[in-house]
Order: structure tokens, then sequence, then C-alpha cells
């Protein structure tokens, strides 16, 4: 069996990261493995054609960032005692993202959450987990809202 030492675990830094962290973290200590947790800011750039001025959408893509950043930080910290983690802010579509830099850094498995939405919002927002799964080249674990009605 292929021995898991990276994993990516993407998070979006709201209530259920938290869940998808424990995931992570539990993965990470049994089998002696680092952590590269990721969060996805988006990058407005698709507003560009909107009258909006560029440097308007650059500013506001800068401040997500920062408060990312920050977010983040204390993310890792708290979430993350005991194993070997770093936090990155990457910007732009967050499937994308989250599949480049999995190549990127040789992960081994990909944790992350689902917003367990069904119906219509589904085809309105898509799965960001759904396309991850589908193209991914390594293991995804894939972790559900526990307070998601059925």
């Amino acid at each position: 069996m292929k021995e898991i030492k990276k994993i990516l675990c993407a998070v979006d830094l709201s209530d259920h990261s938290k869940d998808v962290a424990e995931y992570a973290l539990l993965l990470a200590q049994k089998l002696n493995a680092s952590v590269l947790v990721v969060y996805t800011a988006p990058s407005l750039s698709q507003y560009v054609g909107f009258h909006v001025p560029p440097n308007t959408i650059e500013n506001f893509v800068g401040e997500i960032v920062t408060g990312a950043e920050k977010s983040m930080e204390s993310f890792v910290a708290e979430n993350f005692p005991g194993v070997e983690a770093k936090g990155q802010v990457l910007i732009g579509y967050a499937a994308e993202e989250i599949l480049n830099r999995a190549k990127e850094e040789s992960v081994d498995l990909i944790v992350m959450g689902t917003h367990g939405r069904k119906g219509i919002d589904r085809i309105l927002f898509g799965s960001v987990a759904e396309k991850v799964v589908k193209n991914a080249d390594m293991p995804v674990l894939t972790v559900r809202p526990t307070d998601i009605e059925d």
C-alpha cells in the first residue's frame, strides 16, 4: 500500500472547517504525515468588464487575502497541534487551485469538506469537492457537514 506522508487539507475557514481539520489531524498523527492547509480566495477577475476599476478589484482581493492569511495562521495553530503543518492562501478558482497545489506539492491525500448542497443549490453553485474528486490524481477524503438535514 502507498504511504501517506503529505496531506493537503482544503478549507474555507467556515465553522465546518474545524470538522475537516479533525480528520486531517487524526490521519497526520496516525500516519506521521505533514499537512498543508489551503484556503482559496476568489480572484474576482471576471468582474473587470463590469465597469469596476481593476485597481478596486485588486485592492478588495488583497484585503481578502490579508484577512485570510491572518485567519489561516490562527486556524493552523489551533487545529494542528503536534504535527508538522503550514497554511497557504491561494487565489483563483478553488477546485483548480487545490488540484494544482496538490500536484505541485506531491501530496498523497486531499482532505476537504463538502457543503452538502442539494437540488437547485447544487446545480447553481456546483461542487468544488466534486470537481476535485473527479480530477485528482490522488485519493480524496470528503467530510460532510454534520448539521445538514436529509
